[in-house]
């Protein structure tokens, strides 16, 4: 998110100068002063933070007599707060829709400088949700403005991105230029036939046979047309859909590459969205409308160029209407595109209702809202059929008349056009030839008004594509990985860590686990407990200092092969669609079912697998909901161990279960941690009662390391926590 916005001329020129060691760190605009909107700007250094409007200094801070930097949003604005002096100040009101995240940072920022002197530049990953250049709204979740976007290089990408597949793609043009010729050769051979033949009150028959080899052309013409169009659409299919399986397919593998934190900036909603209708989209202008506006752009040429050789009279007529025409589809293309971007706003707050709907329907009907959640969809769709609706009836009644304005030149030739041919002085195929192109010349601009639109579709639909496609792993491999078989040790080092800069998640982690030890993780929740767990498997990298694994940097081991070695087990079990020996099988895909049962077996798993009608062959349903909680747990398991991982993670994997449930997964629990490295999250500490040492995390920070007993006698946190969890079990 951009934090330094540059000064107007202005503004810069009553800048002081800066003192010696002073920087500048952060320029954002406000937006309100005394009830009136304004464009000002706040300019902050690490000493001095400087308010400026229209060219003047309206106020200077002094950044050593100010404290308590905080950031309020209000009724319509956003309020920027601090003590100066030890008075509460609002040092400026913005605009919070856009500003608000920039103010947040730079509270955090100060506070950071006036509490530890730490005057570091922060940062902030939240994406830019307003166009810098327009000030328009990004499409949602992009960073991508219809209105601004570089066509050209979109194109370019596009063209690059056929290699292999352009010779297929290229064919239906190739194909819509030849039945374009075919169109303009038809009306010239019709000619001779009225003029020469059917019209000439002096035909022999000798020349009846050329008569018929006229017929037999046009009819050739028609059968070439035809048999042309047939190997297009033929073709067009296969490219269209390799096409279709390429993109599709890189789209996947780039999802699949990107970290969880670029995953979870987008919604899946909107990740289905780029993968299916967007590809879509750009396929069907490649291969169906790209050929067909080149072509009619070339036909409109061409017609014009013949008309204009073969009567520049008659061409004066056939262009009497198009100005009018083009005047009104110009005024009223504003108009429809107007209704246009309403029509897609509505369309895509029902897919983003249906999405959360469906995603949360347990919540739906556990409080029993179906009505309410029936009603708020059908209020949505009902508003887009509305304006789809109003849309349509308003394209489809004012169109018509655009079409009778166009024709109307028609019917001046068609007037002018007969009275000669009364008169002698024109013939009748003469006549046909020269309607039949300009017949030609008014198909295009019919076309006209959907052109823009969807070349606005393609374009943002391609730059979707692409914005993935570019997109750069948060996480990424060295060029090199190591690869090396895990033993278990992990060294923890002066970690810090931050989803955004100005906000640590966890600060100064210092950790040694040894191999084969069972360390057990517990906190209150927030306190990083699943972010700590997240950072040794490499979905996140560290801000600061570093993790180690038998003494390899993580950031040296490839992904797939740091994770290959890990058996994890989540509190929020995930079994994908398929038999229980499938979901087993999942982590290591060549097991036997010798080593599936086996896993079941450490997993307890095995004696309730084989009660069900059909054992491990049984399907488990979508999620793995025709399973229990703690059976989904124990399939989870075996997943977990069935390619023997030396280092295996569990994360509240009791907490959701009753007391019976947890102790058989408790009981499995203990058989497979032998042998193993084992970091356990647990919010009930009696999962914990085998750890070698427990760690205990407060605020993101280490807070007590140590065994249960050494834990207990300190009576710190961890004390309190197992106190506060006796106390519970004997009220019950």
């Amino acid at each position: 998110m951009k934090l330094y916005f540059d000064l107007p001329a202005e503004n810069a020129r009553a800048v002081p100068e800066m003192a010696p060691g002073e920087k500048k760190m952060y320029c954002l605009p406000y937006n309100f002063q005394e009830e009136k909107i304004v464009n000002g700007y706040m300019l902050f250094t690490n000493r001095r933070i400087f308010k400026l409007l229209k060219g003047q200094l309206l106020e200077t801070y002094d950044v050593s007599q100010m404290s308590d930097f905080t950031v309020e949003k209000m009724f319509g604005c956003g309020g920027f707060y601090a003590k100066v002096n030890g008075s509460t100040t609002c040092l400026c009101l913005f605009n919070a829709g856009r500003n608000l995240p920039r103010y947040t940072v730079i509270a955090s920022s100060f506070e950071n400088i006036v509490k530890r002197g730490d005057d570091r530049i922060l940062t902030s990953s939240e994406p830019e949700r307003f166009c810098p250049k327009c000030g328009r709204p990004f499409v949602v979740h992009t960073k991508l403005c219809p209105f601004c976007q570089d066509k050209k290089a979109i194109y370019k990408k596009l063209w690059g991105m056929t290699k292999g597949l352009r010779l297929m793609l290229l064919f239906p043009l190739l194909a819509a230029f030849i039945s374009l010729i075919l169109r303009f050769v038809v009306p010239a051979i019709q000619r001779v036939a009225i003029d020469d033949y059917i019209t000439n009150p002096d035909v022999t028959d000798a020349q009846i046979p050329g008569f018929i080899l006229i017929i037999l052309a046009i009819i050739s013409c028609d059968l070439i047309s035809r048999l042309i169009g047939v190997i297009q659409s033929r073709i067009s299919a296969t490219s269209a859909n390799r096409f279709t399986l390429m993109l599709r397919t890189i789209l996947f593998e780039k999802i699949e590459s990107l970290s969880i934190a670029s995953i979870h900036k987008k919604s899946t909603g909107d990740l289905m969205n780029r993968i299916n209708n967007d590809v879509n989209v750009v396929q069907n202008f490649i291969t169906n409308l790209l050929p067909t506006y080149l072509t009619q752009a070339l036909s409109f040429i061409v017609a014009l160029v013949i008309l204009i050789w073969m009567s520049p009279l008659f061409c004066l007529f056939v262009f009497i209407p198009i100005p009018f025409a083009l005047i009104f589809i110009f005024f009223f293309r504003k108009t429809m595109t107007r209704r246009n971007i309403r029509a897609w706003v509505l369309d895509r707050r029902t897919q983003a209702h249906l999405q959360d709907t469906i995603d949360g329907i347990r919540v739906v009907k556990t409080y029993g809202n179906e009505e309410r959640a029936v009603h708020d969809f059908t209020q949505d769709t009902g508003n887009q059929a509305r304006q789809d609706e109003s849309n349509a009836k308003l394209f489809d009644t004012v169109f018509p008349f655009v079409g009778f304005v166009l024709h109307l030149g028609s019917y001046l030739i068609t007037l002018l056009g007969n009275y000669w041919v009364f008169n002698g002085t024109m013939q009748i195929g003469y006549l046909s030839q020269f309607s039949s192109y300009s017949a030609i010349i008014y198909e295009p601009i019919l076309t006209i008004n959907t052109i823009p639109r969807n070349i606005a579709a393609f374009s943002t639909s391609l730059g979707k594509i692409l914005e993935l496609l570019e997109e750069d792993p948060d996480v990424y491999d060295q060029s090199v990985p190591d690869f090396k078989r895990i033993e278990g040790h992990v060294s923890i080092k002066n970690m810090t860590f931050g989803y955004d800069s100005y906000n640590p998640v966890l600060e100064n982690i210092n950790l040694e686990i040894n191999k084969g030890e069972m360390i057990g993780i517990v906190g209150h929740s927030g306190c990083g407990k699943t972010t700590l767990i997240n950072l040794i498997m490499r979905l996140y990298d560290v801000t600061e200092g570093s993790i180690s694994i038998d003494g390899i940097n993580v950031k040296n081991m490839s992904q797939n092969n740091l994770r290959s070695q890990m058996g994890i087990v989540l509190q929020e079990t995930h079994l994908f669609s398929g038999s229980i020996t499938d979901n087993i099988k999942y982590a290591s895909p060549n097991a036997t079912n010798e080593e599936v049962v086996r896993a079941a077996k450490l997993a307890n798993a095995h004696d309730f697998i084989v009660r069900l009608p059909e054992g491990y062959n049984s399907m488990v349903g979508e999620k793995g909901y025709s399973l229990s909680g703690g059976e989904r747990q124990r399939i989870a398991i075996a997943r977990a161990l069935i390619h023997n991982p030396r280092l295996l993670i569990l994360d509240e994997a009791t907490a959701a279960l009753d007391t019976e449930t947890e102790k058989i997964i408790q009981d499995a629990i203990d058989r497979v941690i032998e042998g193993r490295t084992t970091i356990v999250i647990a919010h009930r500490l009696s999962t914990l009662r085998n750890a070698d040492k427990i760690l205990v995390l407060n605020h993101g920070q280490m807070a007590e390391f140590g065994t249960h007993k050494e834990l207990l006698d300190k009576q710190g946190i961890y004390y309190k926590l197992v106190m506060s969890q006796v106390r519970q079990s004997q009220e019950k």
